[in-house]
Formats: C-alpha cells, structure tokens, sequence
C-alpha cells in the first residue's frame, strides 16, 4: 500500500452526470433525448419493423429545448440513447438591469445574476418582452428556469400578485 502514490484532488464535483442512458424502444412522445449533443424534447417517435433479420429502428423529431432547433435521429430500438437530465426551478424575479440580465431570488433568500433574459427564440423573444413589461408594471413575478447539459434558460413567468404602480 505504501509503494503507491496518493492522489490528491485539487477540485471535484458531486459526480452527476448531465445524460443518463436510456433504451431507444422506451423513449416516448414529450420525453427528453440529446441529438447532436444538444438537449431535445420529443415531439414525434415512429417504429419501423425492419426485414428478416434486421432491428426495428426509431424515427426521432426532436426540438432543442434552448433554440428551438429541429432535429432528427433514426437508432436501433435495442441500442441506448443518452437522456439529458433536465430540471427545472423556480425563482422570483427582483431586478432586470440595463444589459438585460436578471437578478433572481431563490426561495431560501439567496441570489443570482448570471442568467439573461430569454432570447433565441421567437417564443423566447416574446417570453422576454412580457416578463420586462409585466416587471414595469410592478407585478411580482415567478420565473421558471429550464436547466441541462449545462446550460439554463428562463422557459416561463407567472405573476403572483398584481403591482401597485
């Protein structure tokens, strides 16, 4: 035990994963799947049942959680397909500042400032400007922010109380 050199670790992380593995037969309509490298949601899954021998295949539509972009795959039904692991939290909104960014407020009464108003997106465009006229308004609002593979975008907003302005 002695002859072997001791590791040391100048930095680690809880050991999530950012995909898990999942058969392609089981993958349904409205689930998560990474084409390309990029977090998708199934909109559409069609099986085909090849020749003799063959695999059964699936056809995958899938639309990029964070552009909006479509993409598709066709894997074996038998093969594993990577799933992103997507979750989703909740914060109130306090400030938006000049640049667009947002200053958020988790329930615990900590703070971020790192994530930006949506863009991308027509629907995200459309996200940004109601948040910004609702926050003008006064009213108080609850920002649901979409998380995987690393990246965050705020997905949708909903008001608690109506302003006082």
């Amino acid at each position: 035990m002695s002859d072997h050199e001791h590791e040391t670790f100048e930095q680690a992380d809880a050991g999530a994963s950012l995909t898990y593995p999942q058969q392609a037969g089981t993958i349904r309509k409205n689930g998560y799947l990474v084409i390309n490298n990029r977090p998708c949601k199934v909109v559409d899954v069609s099986t085909s049942k090849t020749g003799k021998h063959g695999h059964a295949k699936c056809h995958f539509v899938a639309i990029d959680i964070f552009t909006g972009k479509k993409y598709e795959d066709l894997t074996p039904s038998s093969h594993n397909c990577d799933v992103p692991n997507v979750s989703r939290q909740e914060y109130t909104l306090v400030d938006i500042n000049e640049e667009g960014y947002l200053s958020l407020m988790e329930e615990n009464g900590t703070t971020r400032e790192d994530l930006r108003l949506p863009t991308g997106t027509d629907e995200a465009d459309k996200l940004a400007i109601q948040i910004k006229a609702d926050f003008d308004e006064g009213k108080e609002l609850v920002l649901s922010v979409l998380k995987a593979m690393g990246e965050e975008m705020v997905n949708s907003s909903k008001t608690i109380n109506a302003g006082t302005k």
